[in-house]
C-alpha cells in the first residue's frame, strides 16, 4: 500500500511537471512551434528517464500528454506562420535559424550545428549524436542537457519536423563542448558573421520583402537594378547604386569596359523579357556588364526574380541550384548560356508571394558570393 502511495505521488509530481512543460510548449506553439508525434515522444521520454519504478505509468502519461497536446489548432493559434527562416553557411553546410518576434532573437537548429561541428551531413548520425550529448550534459547538470525548445524545420525526407533549437548564447556554449580547430573556427565565424558588410547587407535584403521600397523598384530597367543595389549596400559602400567608372576583372575575365558601359546598359535594358529564354538572356548580359564595383550578383539575382515575377508569375528557388554548378555555368554563359538557362529553369517556382521562399533566396544568393577560404 505504501509503495502504491509512493508511486502515485511520484506519478503526480511527474505529471504536474509535465503539465507545466506542456503549458510552455503551447506558448512556443504560438510562436510557430509545431507539436508532432515525435515531439510528444521526446517530451514524455525526457520526464520518464529520471523516474525509476514506474514502468506501468509510461503509457498513461503518454496518453495524458497526447490528449493535452491535441487541442484544436485554432485554440492554440497553431496556424500562425513562423516569422523568418534564415540559412547561413559554414564550410558549405547549412545552419538554419528561425526568428522569434516575441523574444526578438534567432533560434538555431541544434542538429545543423552538430553537423557543422562534426563536419558531417548525415542527418541521422547528427541526430543520434545530439541525443547522446544531451543525455551526457544532463547527467553533468549542464543546462544545455535540458533543452526543450523546438521549432519546425524541413527534414531530409522533405517533411516538416520539430527539432531542438538554441539561441545565440546557447550555440556558443554548445560549440565549446567540441574542442579543436573546427569548433574555434565556427565560434569565430558565428560571432562575427553578422558584423561583416555581407552580414549587414543581408539583413537589409531580408527586410526588402515587407518593405514598401520593393513596390517602387522599376522592374527590368537599369534604374531598377541601381535601386536594388543602393538599398542593399547603402551606408556600407560609398558607391552604392552608382554605375562604375573603372574597369574590373574577375578570374582573368574582363567585364564590360567602363567607357562603353552606359551604352551597353541601354542596349540591355531594351532587350525583351516576355519569355523565359528572353529573361535569361537579359540576366546573362547584365552579368557580363557587371555595372557595379561590388555587389553585382546579389543585386542582379533579386532583379531577375522581380522580372520573372512580373512577366511569368514565377520566381527562383535558389536552394535548388548548387553553388559550384551555378558559378561554373555563369562563367561559361559568356559564350554558351545553355547551362545557366538549364539551371535557372530547374529552379523556377510559382511561390512568388511566399516569404520563406524570398528569405531562402536571399540566403543562397549571399552564399554564392561567400569566399571559399572559410573551408581552408
Amino acid at each position: 500500500m505504501r509503495h502504491d502511495c509512493i508511486v502515485q505521488q511520484a506519478f503526480f509530481d511527474l505529471y504536474q511537471a509535465a503539465s507545466e512543460e506542456v503549458g510552455r510548449l503551447v506558448r512556443y506553439w504560438q510562436l510557430g512551434l509545431v507539436v508532432e508525434t515525435e515531439q510528444i515522444k521526446n517530451t514524455v521520454t525526457d520526464f520518464i528517464e529520471d523516474l525509476s519504478g514506474l514502468p506501468d505509468e509510461k503509457p498513461i502519461l503518454a496518453r495524458l500528454l497526447a490528449m493535452t497536446l491535441r487541442q484544436p489548432a485554432s485554440d492554440l493559434n497553431g496556424d500562425r506562420l513562423m516569422s523568418k527562416v534564415s540559412i547561413r553557411f559554414f564550410d558549405d553546410r547549412e545552419v538554419r535559424a528561425i526568428w522569434d518576434d516575441e523574444k526578438s532573437r534567432w533560434w538555431f537548429s541544434v542538429i545543423d550545428i552538430i553537423g557543422v561541428l562534426r563536419a558531417t551531413n548525415d542527418y541521422e548520425k547528427n541526430r543520434n549524436y545530439w541525443k547522446y550529448l544531451k543525455a551526457k550534459l544532463k547527467r553533468e547538470n549542464n543546462q544545455l542537457g535540458s533543452v526543450t525548445t523546438q521549432f519546425k524545420f524541413t527534414a531530409p525526407d522533405g517533411k516538416k519536423r520539430a527539432a531542438n533549437v538554441l539561441d545565440y548564447d546557447g550555440i556558443i556554449k554548445l560549440a565549446k563542448n567540441f574542442p579543436g580547430k573546427q569548433a574555434n573556427r565556427f565560434i569565430e565565424w558565428f560571432t562575427y558573421s553578422n558584423e561583416t558588410i555581407d552580414g549587414k547587407s543581408k539583413s537589409k535584403a531580408y527586410a526588402l520583402f515587407e518593405s514598401s521600397i520593393i513596390e517602387s523598384i522599376e522592374i527590368g530597367t537599369v534604374k531598377g537594378l541601381q535601386q536594388i543595389h543602393a538599398y542593399l549596400f547603402g551606408g556600407l559602400y560609398d558607391f552604392a547604386g552608382q554605375i562604375r567608372t573603372l574597369n574590373i576583372a574577375k578570374g582573368g575575365f574582363h567585364f564590360a569596359m567602363a567607357k562603353f558601359l552606359p551604352e551597353t546598359l541601354k542596349n540591355i535594358e531594351k532587350m525583351p523579357e516576355s519569355t523565359f529564354d528572353e529573361i535569361a538572356d537579359k540576366y546573362v548580359e547584365m552579368n557580363v556588364a557587371h555595372p557595379f564595383v561590388e555587389g553585382n550578383g546579389r543585386s542582379t539575382r533579386i532583379w531577375l526574380d522581380l522580372i520573372l515575377k512580373k512577366n511569368l508569375k514565377l520566381c527562383m528557388d535558389w536552394s535548388k541550384i548548387n553553388k559550384k554548378d551555378y558559378l561554373s555555368a555563369m562563367e561559361k554563359s559568356v559564350s554558351n548560356p545553355g547551362q545557366i538557362k538549364f539551371l535557372l529553369q530547374s529552379g523556377l517556382t510559382d511561390r512568388i508571394n511566399d516569404r520563406e521562399m524570398f528569405m531562402k533566396g536571399v540566403d543562397y544568393s549571399y552564399y554564392y558570393e561567400q569566399e571559399n577560404e572559410l573551408s581552408e
